[in-house]
C-alpha cells in the first residue's frame, strides 16, 4: 500500500493547480455574478489538454484512478462553476460507455467534446420533479412506434442541459418493471421535440448552465437507443419472468462510478477555503497575540485540515475501487461523496465563522465558496439518500460475512 503520488501524478496536479490560477480564478467572480457558461475557460482547458477525447482516455488508462480525483479537486479549487462546466460533459461520456455499444461509444463520445478545436458538450439527463434521487420513479416514458422511439417528459436541474450536442436520456420503456423497465437514448442537438425549459439561477456553480430539457413527441432512430434493442428486450424479459440480475440500473451503475470525483470537486471548494483563511490569518492579531497562534484558532485549523484529508482518503480509495473493478459492497462510492460533501459544507461554515463579519460581504471569497458547496450535500444524491444507501449496503455486507463464517464452521 502505497499512499504517495508518483511523478506523472504529482506533475498532473501542479498542471492543474496552474491551470486554475492562471486561467480559471481571474474570471471567476465575473461568471458566477453574470451566470453565463464559460465558453473561453472551456476553450483554455482543451488548449492545455485538460479538455476533450485525449484527456478523457489519459483519465481512462489511469490504473489507480486517482488522475481523476486531481483534476476534479484542483480545478475546483479554481472555480465550482467553471470546473463543472469544463467537466460537465464527462457524465454523459461516462453514460454512454456504460450503456452504449462500441459502435456507439465510438460514434456519440467524441461528440461529448467535439474534436480539434470544436468544442462540443454533452448532458445527463436523468433527474425529474419528485424523481430525484429515486431513480425508480422517472415519468419520462419511451413508447416504440414502428422502427422509431417516441420520448416525453420533462428532465430538471440538467448540466448543460438545452445547450448540450447530445443528451443522454433515461427513460421509462415499462413503467411496471420500476428501473429494471428503464434505458438510455441519445438525443442530438436540433432533434424536433427536443427544447430547453426553465434556465435555473441557482444559490452556487453559477457558472454551469442548469436548465429543464423537455422532451414532446421527441422521435429517435432505433439505434439511438444504447445498447440496443435485443439487449433491452432480454432485459426486459428477465424482469418480467421475476429472475432479477442482481444489477443495478445503469444510470445508479453511472452514478456509483462518478459518485468519488463529485467527492473531489467538494474537497476542492474546502482546499481552497482553507489555504485563502490561512492566508488572511497571517500577520493579523488580537489583543497584540498572533491570530494563527491563538489557541482558539488552532484547534479549529487543526480540524478543518484532518476533516479534510480524511474525507480525501475515502474519496481516493472510492475511485481506486472503481477502477479497478472491486465491488464497492460496503457502499464505498456513497460514503465518499457524503463525507466530502458534509466536510466541505462544515468547512466553509467554520472558517467563515472564524473569520468574523468580513466573510458574509461579497468581497470575501469565503461567501462565494460556501454558496458552492452546498450543492455537494444535494446533487447525484442528496446527504440523506447516501446515507441511506450505505445502511442498506452495510447491512447486506454483515449479513454476507455472518453466512460465510457460518458455512466455513459448518465445513469444519
Amino acid at each position: 500500500m502505497d499512499f504517495r503520488l508518483n511523478d506523472d501524478q504529482v506533475e498532473f496536479q501542479r498542471t492543474c493547480r496552474a491551470f486554475a490560477r492562471e486561467v480559471i480564478r481571474p474570471v471567476a467572480d465575473k461568471y458566477d455574478r453574470e451566470e453565463g457558461v464559460p465558453w473561453e475557460p472551456i476553450r483554455a482547458a482543451r488548449e492545455w489538454g485538460l479538455h476533450g477525447l485525449e484527456h478523457l482516455q489519459r483519465m481512462g488508462t489511469d490504473q489507480d484512478g486517482v488522475l481523476g480525483c486531481i483534476y476534479a479537486e484542483e480545478l475546483h479549487w479554481g472555480c465550482a462553476g467553471i470546473a463543472l462546466a469544463i467537466q460537465g460533459s464527462s457524465l454523459a461520456a461516462a453514460g454512454i460507455a456504460s450503456s452504449g455499444t462500441p459502435e456507439q461509444i465510438a460514434r456519440w463520445v467524441p461528440e461529448c467534446f467535439g474534436t480539434g478545436d470544436e468544442i462540443k458538450l454533452g448532458a445527463y439527463a436523468v433527474t425529474e420533479s419528485g424523481a430525484g434521487s429515486d431513480v425508480r420513479s422517472l415519468r419520462t416514458t419511451a413508447r416504440q412506434d414502428g422502427d422509431e422511439w417516441v420520448l416525453n417528459g420533462t428532465k430538471v436541474f440538467i448540466t448543460n442541459g438545452g445547450i448540450a450536442d447530445v443528451t443522454v436520456v433515461v427513460a421509462t420503456v415499462d413503467p411496471d418493471l420500476g428501473h429494471r423497465g428503464q434505458a438510455s437514448f441519445v438525443v442530438p442537438k436540433g432533434t424536433p421535440g427536443l427544447s430547453m425549459g426553465k434556465k435555473e439561477s441557482k444559490l452556487g456553480i453559477r457558472a454551469s448552465q442548469t436548465a429543464e430539457v423537455v422532451l414532446e413527441d421527441c422521435r429517435l432512430p432505433m439505434d439511438y437507443l444504447l445498447g440496443g434493442y435485443e439487449k433491452l428486450q432480454r432485459k426486459l424479459e428477465r424482469a418480467r419472468s421475476g429472475r432479477s440480475t442482481g444489477r443495478s440500473s445503469n444510470a445508479l451503475a453511472t452514478f456509483e462510478l462518478t459518485r468519488p470525483l463529485v467527492g473531489a470537486s467538494a474537497l476542492g471548494i474546502a482546499q481552497a477555503a482553507y489555504e485563502w483563511t490561512l492566508e488572511y490569518l497571517e500577520g493579523r492579531s488580537e489583543d497584540g497575540v498572533p491570530l494563527v497562534e491563538q489557541q482558539r484558532v488552532q484547534q479549529v485549523l487543526a480540524d478543518v485540515a484532518t476533516e479534510i484529508e480524511a474525507a480525501r482518503l475515502l474519496v481516493w480509495r472510492a475511485a481506486w475501487m472503481g477502477r479497478n473493478g472491486i465491488p464497492m459492497t460496503g457502499g464505498q462510492g456513497s460514503m465518499s461523496k457524503l463525507k466530502a460533501g458534509d466536510v466541505t459544507m462544515w468547512v466553509t461554515t467554520t472558517l467563515m465563522d472564524l473569520v468574523g463579519p468580513y466573510a458574509q460581504t461579497a468581497d470575501c471569497p469565503l461567501e462565494k465558496w460556501f454558496r458552492d458547496a452546498k450543492i455537494y450535500q444535494i446533487f447525484e444524491g442528496t446527504a440523506q439518500v447516501q446515507r441511506l444507501v450505505i445502511s442498506r449496503m452495510q447491512r447486506a455486507e454483515y449479513q454476507r460475512r455472518l453466512e460465510e463464517a457460518a458455512g466455513i464452521l459448518a465445513a469444519a
